[in-house]
C-alpha cells in the first residue's frame, strides 16, 4: 500500500494563474490514453485516490490533483479557495497539460468543482462520476462552518488540529478498524501553523452560492451518481435529486458505505467505476 510520503514523492508540479495569483498545483499523473482527472473535497488531498486509480490507470490516463490550498499544492494565505477559484484553477491545470474532453471523477467539493464545470462546459465532458458530492444548499456542513471562523485558525494548534481530524476520521469511516495509512494521509497535510491557517481558509471559502447558481440540467455528460448511501454530511437524498435534474444520471447506493464512499467499499466503488469509465 502506497504511503503519504510515498505519493507526495511521485507527484509533478506546475504553476497556474487563478484570479491574478500565480499558485503552485501538485498533481499525481500516470497511465496513457483517454485523461480521467479524480479531484477530493474537504478536508482531504489527492491521496484519497491511491487505491482506485490503478485499475483505471491500466487503460485511461489518470490525473489527481491537489485543489489550492489542499495537499502540497499552494497553501499560503492570500487567495481564493472556493470552488469557483478551483474550477478555474482546473481549467488553467487542463490547459497547461494540454487536455480536452477528459472523464472526471469528483468528491465532496470536488465534485461540486466538476458539477460547475460540466455545466459551464457540456461539449467538454462525456463523463461525469459525482460520490457524495456538494450540490444545491446541501453545503457547508455545520462541522466545516465551525472550522473557517477566522478565530480557529489564530486559538487552534497543529496538535489540537491533527487530534480533531483524526477523530473526525475514525468516527465516520465505516468499521472498527480503520485504514491507518489513509488517516494518517488526510491529516498529514494541516500538521503546522501554515496548514492549519490553509484548512481554516478552505473551510471559510463554502460557498452555497457556488453551487445553487449552477442548472444541472445543462449537463449533458453520462452520469454516475456513486454514493455512499450512509452518509451523514450529504445524505443520498441529494443524489437522488441530482438524478431527476441529470437526464442521462444513473444513481448506485452502496450501502454500508458513510462519506469516505471510496474507503468503506473499495471494491464495490472500483468495479462501478471501470465499468462506467469506458
Amino acid at each position: 500500500m502506497t504511503r503519504y510520503d510515498e505519493w507526495t514523492a511521485a507527484q509533478e508540479s506546475t504553476t497556474v494563474t487563478v484570479d491574478g495569483h500565480d499558485l503552485d498545483v501538485a498533481y499525481y499523473d500516470d497511465g496513457s490514453g483517454d485523461p480521467v482527472v479524480f479531484l477530493h473535497g474537504i478536508p482531504t488531498n489527492s491521496y484519497l485516490w491511491r487505491d482506485v486509480i490503478d485499475p483505471i490507470a491500466d487503460r485511461r490516463r489518470v490525473i489527481v490533483p491537489d485543489m489550492v490550498g489542499y495537499g502540497a499544492s499552494a497553501m499560503h494565505d492570500g487567495f481564493d479557495r472556493s470552488i469557483r477559484a478551483q474550477e478555474r484553477m482546473l481549467d488553467a491545470l487542463l490547459t497547461a497539460l494540454d487536455i480536452q474532453s477528459p472523464s472526471l471523477v469528483g468528491h465532496d467539493l470536488g465534485g461540486g468543482v466538476f458539477l460547475r464545470y460540466a455545466a459551464h462546459n457540456p461539449d467538454a465532458v462525456d463523463e461525469l462520476v459525482l460520490s457524495n458530492a456538494v450540490a444545491y444548499d446541501s453545503w457547508p456542513i455545520q462541522l466545516v462552518t465551525d472550522l473557517g471562523l477566522p478565530e480557529t485558525a489564530r486559538t487552534t494548534s497543529p496538535e489540537e488540529m491533527q487530534t480533531m481530524l483524526d477523530d473526525l476520521f475514525r468516527d465516520t469511516l465505516v468499521g472498527d478498524d480503520p485504514d491507518e495509512a489513509l488517516v494518517e494521509g488526510m491529516t498529514a497535510p494541516w500538521n503546522s501553523a501554515e496548514g492549519v491557517t490553509s484548512l481554516v481558509r478552505n473551510a471559510a471559502s463554502t460557498n452555497t452560492n457556488h453551487t445553487t447558481e449552477i442548472d444541472p440540467t445543462a449537463i449533458t455528460a453520462d452520469t454516475l451518481l456513486l454514493w455512499g448511501a450512509d452518509d451523514e454530511f450529504q445524505p443520498i437524498q441529494w443524489a437522488e435529486r441530482l438524478s431527476d435534474d441529470i437526464e442521462r444520471a444513473e444513481l448506485v447506493g452502496l450501502d454500508g458505505a458513510s462519506h469516505w464512499v471510496m474507503a468503506d467499499r473499495p471494491d464495490a466503488y472500483r468495479t462501478h467505476l471501470s465499468d462506467f469509465l469506458r
